[in-house]
């Protein structure tokens, strides 16, 4: 694994914003143990606030999103919330907020391997799942970045066993090549409950018979 997103000591979880977060599904999950074979969704707010349940009522599906948390966040955390369940089939999307941090391109692809490096060790023939950045109306200035780092990662994807990339971009952009405003919420950045049916739409397909 690669340092700079090692898992943390017991010192440093005592400080990390996201530990009782984490601790919180792990509480969770002991008072209802998961089912297996399942669907796992992990990544930033906008897997958090998307209904998988209800979204894709015929699968069964785990939702692990944290909003606010860099992709080096879940590639730290995945050892706690992803490994744990041996689901069948892992969904990813983060990356945003790294942007938005001022991290770049590089930076957000190295997380990405380190994700999956922790996932192969003991998972090695889970399928993995990335969706891309969305280009949304707030972020809009910082896409070319996004979209860098999802190009490293869709080659990565492309040499790799059981790795898959999908973009939606160009479903969420109009005839002007802009966001298309009725797909989010009012903050300009997260999707609202038409951009939620567009990315069920898309992604269903690549979830039935994996």
């Amino acid at each position: 694994m690669l340092a700079q997103f090692a898992p943390l000591t017991a010192a440093e979880a005592q400080t990390n914003k996201w530990e009782a977060t984490i601790v919180a599904f792990e509480q969770k999950d002991k008072q209802t143990p998961p089912p297996k074979d399942v669907i796992l969704f992990v990544g930033s707010s906008s897997i958090r606030m998307w209904k998988t349940a209800d979204s894709f009522p015929t699968l069964t599906t785990i939702n692990r999103g944290f909003g606010g948390s860099y992709l080096s966040d879940v590639a730290r955390f995945a050892g706690r919330i992803v490994t744990p369940y041996k689901p069948r089939l892992i969904v990813v999307y983060a990356g945003g907020n790294d942007i938005a941090g001022k991290r770049s391109a590089e930076q957000v692809f190295a997380a990405y391997k380190d994700f999956v490096t922790t996932v192969r060790k003991a998972l090695p023939k889970t399928p993995i799942i990335c969706i891309a950045m969305a280009p949304n109306p707030k972020r809009w200035h910082l896409y070319p970045e996004m979209q860098k780092a999802d190009a490293l990662i869709r080659d990565y994807a492309k040499a790799g066993d059981l790795l898959r990339f999908l973009d939606f971009g160009p479903q969420m952009l109009g005839a002007d090549s802009q966001p298309r405003p009725e797909l989010f919420l009012k903050d300009k950045l997260h999707l609202n409950a038409e951009g939620y049916k567009l990315w069920n739409s898309l992604l269903l397909p690549h979830l039935k018979g994996d």
